[in-house]
């Protein structure tokens, strides 16, 4: 394999225009050419900057780089279609025509802040777990958790660990995390006897969650973006998204 060479459908996903299964459909069906030759392999190896590619007959330039912020709602999953039937984050994308993934997952059962991007340079940057990027939470727990039993956590956890309130039937509770490990706040909880009842992702880095209702989403500009994560490197916008993007099929 050459430097830079990678497979033909992960030039297409990493290109920001669909994920892997999309881009494999797109060529097995003949609507991809690399320098004006159709390819029907998604393994062909090319180097995207030093090809052409089409799609149906259309350069396959990349588009601007967008973010938009989610709330998802409990119940919704991070994925693009569920085995189960269940109703997924894209579901809530509506009038979005850009092709974009989730930044990590809130899994079915947490409602709150999602990003979902097409700039995969940045998504990288924000979910590796050396750039510390901060995530808040508000969570509610079964039981009376005790002021050392929270401090116990914050060390374990390398955040923060404040109580609300609390009572004998609940607890309720604002974590700090700066790594979003699997359902790591509900198995921290669980490990001291809390069984979590509600979990909610408020902020992450920069970004607050606000006022915007559940299943309703906003694009974030650059602006936010800079001011939000400093430490991130972000392009320029480059203009709005081409029409044929609107043709290739989710």
């Amino acid at each position: 394999m050459k430097k830079g060479q990678v497979p033909l459908e992960r030039a297409l996903s990493k290109l920001g225009l669909a994920s892997r299964t999309e881009a494999r459909a797109l060529v097995r069906e003949g609507r991809v050419a690399v320098d004006g030759r159709p390819v029907t392999d998604p393994l062909f190896e090319v180097v995207p900057e030093r090809v052409r590619i089409e799609i149906d007959g259309h350069p396959a330039e990349k588009p601007r780089p967008m973010t938009v912020l989610l709330h998802k709602p409990r119940g919704v999953v991070t994925t693009r279609s569920d085995p189960d039937g269940r109703p997924t984050v894209y579901a809530c994308l509506e009038g979005l025509d850009a092709h974009v993934v989730p930044v990590g997952r809130l899994d079915a059962a947490t409602s709150g802040l999602l990003l979902l991007t097409n700039d995969t340079r940045f998504a990288d940057w924000i979910t590796d777990p050396t750039n510390e990027v901060p995530r808040v939470y508000l969570v509610t727990v079964r039981g009376e958790l005790t002021d050392e039993q929270a401090r116990e956590r914050e060390r374990l956890v390398a955040g923060s660990v404040t109580v609300r309130k609390r009572s004998k039937r609940e607890t309720h509770l604002v974590i700090e995390l700066t790594e979003g490990k699997n359902r790591e706040i509900r198995r921290m909880l669980a490990a001291i006897g809390h069984e979590v009842t509600k979990l909610k992702r408020v902020s992450f880095g920069g970004l607050e969650l606000g006022e915007l209702p559940a299943g309703k989403w906003r694009e974030v500009t650059t602006e936010e973006l800079q001011g939000a994560f400093p430490g991130a490197d972000f392009p320029e916008r480059l203009g709005e998204f081409p029409e044929r993007l609107r043709e290739i099929p989710e």
